[in-house]
């Protein structure tokens, strides 16, 4: 009876260590990747396991697996936890033939008689694998499209191509389909090894892992969404090219005002100049007007005769006299001699004083 018992509870371990409770961790089951390449495996876990250690287990037997890497390690292998997302990834770099075999996802539980969560795969590498990407991670914007470009070897021509999505694991095939975000997934195989996978109206929800699977063999993709440009931006950017615009406006204001200010200064300028010579010339000819307003001259008679009375009819003896300045030439018209007698003429050459009245000319 104790023999039965013990064979019963052996049997029952041996069952709790193969099962895999696909519901609580998962990951995809056949991957592929080119020799010296890199390859991003993701691994899902429920949600009551976000704070245990995840690791990365090889071996055809979960019981004989040995641990390559572990939370927070590094090195040619490493293994990352995403607990917001309810994931881990495990990055493999630099890939030989000899790392192709079985590997295990796997969720440290703890405690006597609780084994470990955990999800198996396979890993092929090879020269030429079956299935490949040109790019494993992609970028897109919100709204705009994205392209993925997958490549398949000949012995899987005519097997089923599909494009999957890890969040709901729901696939698309051949043709095209409307997403329930509203955006449109396209899948062309163009039969020459060649398939080509185009998104359009991304939103947000489209962000995350997808596969590209011809057969039973896969490959991971990565898909990162930015956001468009919000209108604040926008508004901004166009706040700040009418800033710069009015800022150029106002400089050549000020350059044209600075030009015309210049110009009045120079036109007061001159105009006072003006003015100054004008003042200077009229001040010289008051000063010849006090100074001179008489000017003598001496007329010689011809008479050589004396007389004691002057003929009534020589009463006015014309005369011209010319005075000159340092700038100004003056000449005289006329001079008129007053009515008087004279009781004595001096010699032959008698001479005659007489009130001179001047007229300038400039």
């Amino acid at each position: 009876m104790h023999f039965y018992s013990l064979r019963s509870s052996l049997i029952l371990f041996v069952l709790l260590l193969c099962i895999s409770d696909s519901e609580s961790l998962k990951t995809l089951k056949n991957l592929a990747v080119k020799r010296g390449g890199s390859l991003s495996i993701p691994c899902f876990y429920d949600e009551k396991y976000k704070s245990n250690r995840k690791y990365w287990c090889k071996g055809y037997y979960w019981s004989t697996c040995t641990i390559v890497a572990s939370t927070n390690t590094s090195g040619r292998t490493s293994v990352t936890d995403h607990p917001t997302q309810n994931m881990f990834t495990v990055e493999l770099n630099s890939l030989q033939d000899s790392d192709s075999g079985y590997y295990w996802c796997a969720v440290e539980i703890g405690g006597l008689g609780t084994p470990d969560d955990k999800d198996y795969m396979y890993l092929t590498v090879s020269a030429g694998p079956a299935v490949s990407v040109i790019n494993s991670r992609v970028s897109g914007q919100e709204g705009g499209s994205v392209s993925v470009q997958c490549l398949y070897s000949a012995e899987y021509q005519n097997k089923q191509k599909q494009w999957c999505r890890f969040k709901d694991w729901s696939c698309y095939t051949v043709g095209r389909t409307n997403t329930s975000q509203n955006s449109a997934v396209l899948v062309i195989d163009y039969g020459n090894g060649s398939f080509s996978v185009e998104m359009r109206g991304l939103q947000k929800s489209d962000a995350g892992w997808y596969w590209f699977s011809a057969g039973d063999v896969g490959v991971t993709v990565y898909l990162t969404l930015t956001r468009q440009p919000s209108d604040s931006t926008t508004v901004s950017g166009n706040t700040e090219t009418e800033l710069n615009g009015n800022t150029m406006v106002i400089w050549i204001l000020l350059a044209v005002g600075l030009g015309l200010l210049l110009i009045l200064a120079t036109i007061i300028t001159c105009m006072l100049r003006k003015k100054c010579n004008g003042n200077q010339i009229e001040t010289r000819k008051r000063t010849l007007t006090t100074e001179s307003p008489v000017t003598y001259s001496a007329v010689i008679s011809k008479n050589k005769k004396a007389s004691s009375v002057l003929d009534h009819e020589n009463d006015v003896i014309y005369s011209s006299v010319t005075t000159t300045t340092k700038k100004k030439t003056v000449s005289v018209k006329y001079s008129h001699h007053h009515r008087q007698q004279l009781s004595q003429a001096v010699g032959d050459d008698a001479v005659i004083y007489s009130s001179v009245v001047s007229e300038y000319k400039v």
